[in-house]
């Protein structure tokens, strides 16, 4: 297939298949971006998570570690609302300032995924869209006296061109577009995880349950 051809195809559909090539790009740009973020993150995420899991408590000075430890990963937003909240309030209270955390730092994770959605669900539409314009060219050559029968079905084929791509262009998008949900859902658990640990490892503080002691008796006492 030669250049010569390509751009004869793209012209038969007029220019679809200049869009569908744009979307194809931007599909590729999203999938590099995502593949390479989500995987650093994940393997941050397994190294902190290691980390975490060798110790029998977490203080203070452990989690500040394990924030150094973890970057710009996801991980090192959790550890840092641990550090700050870790001295004041309950086991309980200090579970939702993390849920809270974790609800913040979701949307991240998925950004620019809705750009290869719609390239899923725009590509095949497009590449029908331009099949649709080739069949007209395709076949106004019938009005054209002394036309042959070849000509016709060589302007069909050409015209197919651009749903194949579209289909094409859907097929690996949504590949991607799969791939990285379940990588995405791999990160959120692994917050869960370490979310887990923070609590299990921290406990409920010494001075917090004394405070909510005598809370109780002077209540019983009024």
């Amino acid at each position: 297939m030669t250049l010569t051809y390509i751009i004869h195809l793209a012209n038969y559909s007029d220019g679809v298949l200049y869009v569908l090539a744009f979307l194809l790009v931007l599909a590729l740009a999203v999938m590099i971006d995502r593949f390479w973020s989500l995987r650093t993150t994940i393997s941050h995420g397994k190294a902190i998570i290691r980390a975490a899991a060798g110790h029998v408590t977490l203080g203070q000075r452990d989690l500040e570690v394990l924030r150094q430890e973890a970057g710009a990963a996801p991980e090192a937003a959790l550890l840092g609302t641990a550090i700050r909240f870790i001295d004041g309030g309950t086991s309980e209270q200090l579970g939702n300032r993390l849920d809270e955390s974790i609800m913040l730092i979701a949307p991240r994770l998925d950004q620019r995924l809705w750009l290869l959605d719609t390239v899923v669900t725009l590509a095949p539409l497009l590449g029908l869209f331009g099949t649709i314009i080739g069949m007209f060219h395709a076949f106004s050559m019938l009005a054209q006296p002394g036309h042959a029968p070849a000509d016709v079905t060589a302007g069909v084929a050409d015209a197919l061109v651009a749903t194949a791509f579209g289909i094409f262009i859907a097929m690996l998008g949504l590949a991607a577009f799969n791939a990285f949900n379940n990588q995405v859902r791999i990160v959120l658990h692994q917050l869960d995880t370490l979310k887990m640990m923070i609590l299990n490892r921290t406990g409920e503080k010494p001075g917090a349950a004394r405070a909510e002691t005598c809370r109780v008796i002077e209540m019983a006492r009024g």
